[in-house]
């Protein structure tokens, strides 16, 4: 028989055992993680997912976002270009190098003319301001695997060792913050050619050789540094993200890092994760929903339709036209969107005069027009067309219909919001009230300031601001 002492050892190691259980199983499960001080997130995508997103990247709206590395070097075909050449062995990649370069030319050798000589960060910082961006994203890394910083597992392979000789994350980090413009970095997890991913690769992902050593260590030291406001994963398509080891690493960032309050991520860490799961979705490159999703989500568009990294064969018709942009940003906005827009920078560290007056075009716009993108929220009626393509955003009560094209006779006309006896509507950019009427039929009638298009505020994707409207 066991005595009362033993029987209370006994009924206390069952009640240990029972919380072991019920622990990992609530583990396996996932749980969510309550708003406040205090919550910590588990390794699972329940517990990661049930982060409110920091609200600062609604609110931003617009931002700007740079491809740069080595494959500015070549500037040819796009920023793939290794791996089109050695990777699939393209014959019009075989061909440029081969008239171009002499015999024996590897890619590393590209490495030391990538020079950056003329890279200003403030010049740089000083247009993404004129361009209204309030958040800008560098590539620290692409698939090539060359850091533009001074990674400590990245060795003669980074911009301290081999081109600039300078830490280029951190020099534009500097000239943005001095803005009050937000700071995003673009880290690849996978490198096309690196050793280890390639025996990973080899092993079916089932070690994680690549990972241990250098892509985890890497977003340790580029957080831990740089303490960024956005990190921007990409090249997760070939492996799961337990190989990755995403979750831990995000528990991290979300629990303990120097970021973990204001940090924002997006979606990309792992094959099964795009649209899924993360902090924000870019489901795809240029991802355009055609309804309002139920999720924050961000289009990332590029001003070179082909490239996102600076090419030197590139022509006028690759270029996307400021319309194109514009109406691109209204309506990513409308849909609850933000809209993160890519230039290539040079080599020498110079930004093209045709991508700089793209981005100044949007500046000139959101200067007049800002106040109906910046923390706008979707209004009930996202999109109307009737003569013309009308898009909503809101602020509180205040509504905005950004039409994109001048209707006929100077009325526009709008079927979705019901005016009352406290309506008042003017022009962004105009100071009188307009004259409006309503028809059982037609709806809503603006009489539009009867201007010459250059005393116009802009060119187009004019808005009107409601208030006084349901």
């Amino acid at each position: 028989m066991r005595s009362p002492e033993m029987k209370s050892r006994a009924r206390g190691a069952r009640l240990l055992l029972l919380l072991l259980v019920l622990g990992e199983a609530a583990s396996a499960l996932g749980t969510a993680c309550p708003a406040g001080p205090g919550c910590r997130y588990t390794p699972d995508w329940p517990s990661l997912d049930s982060r409110p997103l920091p609200g600062w990247f609604d609110e931003a709206k617009f931002g700007v976002f740079l491809h740069w590395g080595v494959f500015s070097v070549p500037a040819w075909g796009s920023e793939w270009f290794w791996w089109h050449w050695k990777g699939e062995r393209r014959p019009p990649y075989e061909r440029f190098m081969s008239d171009n370069y002499p015999p024996g030319f590897s890619y590393a050798d590209f490495g030391p003319q990538f020079t950056t000589r003329f890279f200003h960060p403030d010049s740089w910082a000083d247009l993404f301001q004129a361009a209204g961006a309030k958040y800008v994203v560098l590539t620290t890394k692409h698939h090539e695997g060359y850091t533009n910083w001074p990674s400590p597992v990245s060795w003669n392979w980074n911009s301290q060792d081999v081109g600039p000789h300078r830490d280029l994350v951190g020099e534009l980090g500097a000239a943005i913050r001095k803005r009050n413009i937000r700071y995003g970095l673009y880290h690849s997890l996978l490198e096309w050619f690196h050793p280890l991913y390639l025996l990973d690769k080899k092993n079916g992902f089932k070690t994680q050789h690549f990972v241990s050593a250098k892509t985890m260590p890497e977003l340790y030291d580029l957080v831990n540094r740089y303490k960024p406001d956005l990190i921007w994963s990409d090249g997760d398509w070939e492996s799961p993200d337990t190989y990755w080891n995403s979750t831990y690493f995000l528990s991290w960032l979300y629990n303990d890092s120097p970021v973990k309050d204001e940090v924002v991520v997006n979606d990309r860490w792992g094959q099964n994760c795009s649209c899924h799961h993360g902090g924000y979705y870019n489901c795809q490159d240029k991802f355009k929903p055609k309804t309002l999703p139920d999720h924050k989500w961000e289009m990332c568009s590029t001003v070179d339709k082909h490239s996102w990294g600076y090419r030197r064969d590139m022509v006028m018709a690759d270029i996307a036209s400021e319309f194109e942009i514009i109406s691109e940003l209204v309506q990513t906005v409308s849909l609850g969107g933000n809209y993160l827009l890519n230039i290539g920078p040079t080599k020498d560290g110079l930004i093209v005069p045709i991508f700089q007056e793209r981005l100044l075009a949007v500046g000139k716009w959101l200067s007049i027009n800002g106040e109906a993108i910046y923390a706008s929220k979707p209004w009930r009626v996202q999109l109307e067309k009737n003569t013309t393509f009308v898009w909503y955003t809101s602020k509180g009560s205040t509504v905005y219909a950004i039409f994109l094209d001048w209707p006929e006779k100077g009325i526009l006309s709008l079927k979705s919001p019901i005016t009352t006896s406290a309506t008042q509507i003017m022009m962004l950019g105009i100071q009188k009230d307009l004259k409006w009427s309503t028809d059982p039929v037609k709806g809503l009638l603006i009489s539009l300031p009867q201007l010459l298009p250059s005393a116009l505020p802009v060119e187009f994707a004019w808005t009107v601001k409601l208030t006084g409207v349901k």
